[in-house]
């Protein structure tokens, strides 16, 4: 383990942190994409879900969303086909630079705000996150808390590279944490580097933050990112899952 660990609030003032090269310009669809990265678009995922669901609006959430680019896009095109009314979407990120603020009253909200310590105003049908855990400290608690802001048939997709996530010896968790994860009721694709879940439910792991290093150099992608680093605590009881209270 590094001598040198920071505590989420020092990290989130690093420049590994604020890097502008990851998820600043990527678009709806196309080459440098949601789509792309997350295996669908999640536009018309969304516009699937309001053709079946009974619920006011669905709502999409996208955390570490960058200059907010892609979810822009979406709710232009929501508002060009009339379709502003049942969906709210809504945009996390710790650097207030987005490419523009949104009129107020459409689909559509940008917050700057940590991602570790921000709350949601109700649950999400769809919550993702591209590239955007690469530069977060206690990885293990926005995938603890993101779990409990889903609706009750939601769905969750995130990159996440686990030889990011390490041991006080500097292990990676690796494997023991892919099935820690797997058994909290996530899917983890260790060739993709992504992880998702369906619907919320409380999740445990038995992990306890240490502080993170942002002087870890590149990731798979090929730019700087922030490794963290746990302590093993003792098994904790399996998840039980849990229903909406509301989707608003």
């Amino acid at each position: 383990m590094p001598e040198r660990l920071l505590d989420d609030e020092t990290l989130e003032s690093s420049a590994v942190v604020a890097n502008s090269a990851m998820n600043r310009e990527r678009q709806l669809a196309g080459v440098n994409s949601y789509t792309r990265e997350l295996g669908f678009n999640p536009l018309e995922w969304i516009m699937a879900r309001t053709a079946q669901s009974l619920q006011t609006t669905i709502g999409w959430l996208d955390l570490c969303c960058g200059t907010g680019r892609c979810l822009l896009q979406a709710a232009d095109a929501l508002a060009r086909d009339g379709l502003d009314h049942l969906v709210t979407i809504v945009g996390v990120d710790l650097v207030d630079f987005f490419d523009r603020t949104p009129v107020p009253g459409t689909a559509l909200q940008l917050s700057c705000a940590s991602v570790t310590s921000w709350s949601p105003p109700r649950r999400f049908d769809l919550i993702t996150c591209v590239h955007g855990l690469h530069y977060v400290g206690d990885k293990l608690a926005v995938l603890t808390r993101v779990a409990g802001w889903l609706t009750d048939d939601g769905r969750f997709s995130a990159d996440l590279d686990l030889d990011s996530i390490r041991l006080a010896d500097g292990r990676p968790a690796g494997r023991k944490l892919a099935t820690a994860l797997r058994e909290a009721g996530f899917t983890v694709d260790t060739r993709r580097h992504r992880i998702g879940r369906n619907g919320p439910g409380i999740v445990s792991l038995p992990y306890t933050y240490l502080g993170a290093d942002d002087r870890a150099g590149a990731n798979y992608t090929g730019q700087p990112a922030v490794t963290s680093y746990y302590g093993e605590s003792p098994v904790p009881r399996r998840r039980q899952d849990v229903g909406a209270d509301s989707s608003e």
